[in-house]
């Protein structure tokens, strides 16, 4: 298959590694286009894998060129992609900003997000919450640092660790930055709710791709891999 040009929705933080997707110029007809999670054949994906050959780490909304290979899926994730990194670093086309961005999420809500959350066929949506909520932590004595988020989505398409009081482990690299930064480094707690969210991102609309992690326990668990603010925020990734 010849490079594609992808989208890129979430850039995560994983217990070793980090996590990518994004969707392609392919339709599709409840998501709007395809799903694609840039996978290696054996091993985990690094930061050194999404950066690009100038020494840029691939960002959110970032258009970048990947050479993706061949499915490679592990129900319920069937959105994986055995992808060349060596030999083809991912190459940045262009970026999705402003009033552009803002019309692109609005049109390409997923049409079954319960297909992710409750019946896990696939494990990747984009949906916008009715209600949202965030909290972050950091020991200052360990060190341990946390980002969760919980939302609540129009009719039955919720997961109930999602909608608990304590949400859904957030792994998108540039929000964790954005808690870390609203903690201040010296450990505590914050929670927010969702009208003290939208205000400190000065949001006018919030829009989450949400992700199934690996088994764990036997169970598929959610994940917000991408939190999505319009008018975007400014914040390094790491």
């Amino acid at each position: 298959m010849p490079a594609q040009e992808v989208l890129i929705l979430a850039m995560s933080k994983m217990l070793s590694g980090i996590c990518t997707a994004g969707l392609t110029r392919e339709t599709d007809p409840v998501t709007g286009l395809r799903w694609v999670r840039p996978v290696r054949e054996f091993d985990t994906l690094l930061p050194g894998d999404m950066t690009d050959a100038g020494g840029r780490l691939v960002q959110c909304s970032d258009v970048v060129e990947l050479n993706l290979l061949a499915p490679h899926p592990d129900p319920p994730h069937v959105e994986d992609w055995r992808t060349d990194f060596i030999r083809h670093r991912p190459r940045l086309l262009r970026r999705l900003e402003g009033e552009q961005r803002a019309r692109f999420f609005a049109k390409y809500l997923d049409r079954a997000p319960e297909d992710v959350l409750v019946h896990h066929t696939r494990s990747l949506c984009l949906v916008q919450p009715e209600q949202v909520w965030t909290l972050f932590s950091l020991d200052g004595y360990s060190g341990k640092y946390e980002a969760r988020m919980g939302f609540v989505l129009a009719g039955d398409a919720n997961h109930p660790q999602a909608t608990s009081r304590r949400g859904a482990s957030v792994t998108d690299l540039k929000y964790r930055s954005l808690g870390r930064a609203w903690l201040g480094g010296k450990g505590g707690y914050l929670r927010l709710d969702h009208d003290e969210l939208y205000e400190r991102l000065n949001a006018d609309a919030l829009y989450l791709a949400v992700g199934l992690s690996r088994n764990w326990q036997g169970e598929y668990w959610p994940l917000v891999v991408g939190v999505h603010v319009v008018p975007d925020y400014e914040m390094n990734d790491r």
